[in-house]
């Protein structure tokens, strides 16, 4: 398994609002460990620029506590996959459950269309 994974951060923990986020946790994942790892700031939230964004970085896919359909129709387009409603920890550990298969996906967070 290969993937760049993009996770919004606030305060170092997931951020429940994909959009609200200070900060973007980015991990590459190869053959099950995590060979790579950086956080990197995003430029200023305006609707619909972030899926692009993302996907410039190589990311693959995105995990998310909340986002509006907006954004999930975006980043289909950009062929970011998405699993949006994981529960508020910290980026690291969210890869590690991703990889062990373990990874809760819960209500989205975003009330937002």
């Amino acid at each position: 398994m290969e993937n760049r994974i993009a996770i919004p951060l606030e305060n170092g923990i997931l951020c429940e609002h994909f959009g609200h986020c200070e900060v973007f946790y980015i991990a590459d994942v190869i053959n099950g460990e995590v060979a790579y790892e950086t956080q990197i700031v995003p430029p200023e939230h305006e609707p619909g620029l972030y899926p692009a964004w993302v996907s410039e970085q190589g990311v693959t896919l995105v995990i998310a506590g909340g986002m509006g359909e907006k954004a999930k129709v975006l980043f289909k387009k950009e062929n970011v996959d998405l699993l949006v409603g994981a529960t508020k920890k910290e980026p690291r550990q969210l890869v590690e459950d991703y990889i062990k298969g373990e990874l809760v996906i819960g209500q989205n967070s975003c009330n937002h269309k």
